[in-house]
């Protein structure tokens, strides 16, 4: 940035209300914050409202983990802002910038070298017979869960309107390419590339051996059906519950119009968030340790 342009106008979130710690850790990292951004707002409870804001921030800076990008996603809704997420808790999948190299990626993205990822949301709609009862949007998954007395869920399946299949099941999860790393993965399902235009679709615990994950377009729409719930039996929304279900309630899934810009600083890469965060690649250590000797 040369000295006649101004400092990018950045956004504080975080889930101050939720983990007290961050607002302690926020002391430490302003300082760095200020010397390359004008900070033109802070919200540490997710209550700003960014249809009303007077100027769109150029960036919000999301301190905390996952689960705050998560909640940042949300709160935007559809006035998104380009998200560089500050790892202060334990994964760090989104939000992949150490508070160590803090610095270091704010003085890339404002010499502007950085990527600037654009990834899918999900429109959740709810409705009670005619009557739409909730309109959300999404980023990791839309989940369909039964509690106690933990019977068995029959869920329909609707794809463009037409009946794709009848569950047997515990549960269903329909994911984003960004939530299959999280309950998808848990429950089997295949991990997608970030930046895929797709949706998996992953039955928890399902009473049918040939019962498989399935990947399919976000160009489609989905409906959900649960026919025989359960008291407790509700969907889900990114962890947060939306509503409990009964057989009068449809579920209606499909691409939002809203997508989710990632920054993404040099150094990081899709593959090695894998390896390092999830552990995925078993002995890759060991064979990256072979080549260096080899090299020698």
């Amino acid at each position: 940035m040369n000295s006649s342009s101004k400092p990018p106008k950045a956004i504080l979130l975080g889930s101050g209300d939720r983990r007290p710690k961050i607002l302690a850790q926020l002391d430490q990292l302003r300082p760095i914050i200020e010397a390359h951004c004008e900070i033109v707002a802070e919200d540490f409870a997710y209550q700003t409202d960014f249809s009303s804001l007077a100027s769109k921030p150029d960036l919000a800076i999301v301190l905390g983990g996952d689960g705050s990008v998560l909640r940042a996603a949300k709160q935007m809704c559809n006035h998104q802002v380009p998200v560089l997420g500050v790892n202060l808790g334990k994964l760090g999948f989104l939000a992949d910038v150490s508070a160590e190299k803090l610095d270091l990626a704010l003085a890339s993205y404002v010499a502007g070298d950085f990527r600037l990822t654009q990834h899918l949301m999900l429109h959740c709609q709810v409705f009670e017979g005619e009557d739409k009862t909730h309109d959300l949007i999404g980023l990791n998954e839309i989940a369909f869960l039964g509690g106690p007395p933990f019977t068995i869920q029959q869920i329909n399946l609707s794809i463009d309107g037409e009946l794709a299949t009848c569950y047997l099941c515990d549960g269903l999860i329909v994911s984003t390419p960004i939530g299959s790393t999280a309950h998808n993965l848990s429950a089997g399902g295949p991990i997608l590339r970030k930046d895929l235009q797709a949706v998996v679709i992953s039955p928890i615990s399902p009473h049918t051996l040939t019962v498989r994950p399935v990947v399919d377009t976000a160009d489609r729409v989905y409906e959900v059906v649960v026919a025989k719930p359960n008291e407790s039996t509700c969907v889900v929304l990114d962890g947060q519950q939306i509503s409990k279900l009964t057989e009068k309630h449809r579920v209606r899934i499909s691409r939002a119009k809203a997508v989710f810009e990632l920054i993404q600083v040099e150094g990081n890469s899709y593959y090695g968030t894998l390896r390092e965060k999830l552990g995925w690649g078993g002995r890759f250590d060991a064979v990256k340790n072979k080549v260096k000797k080899a090299e020698k």
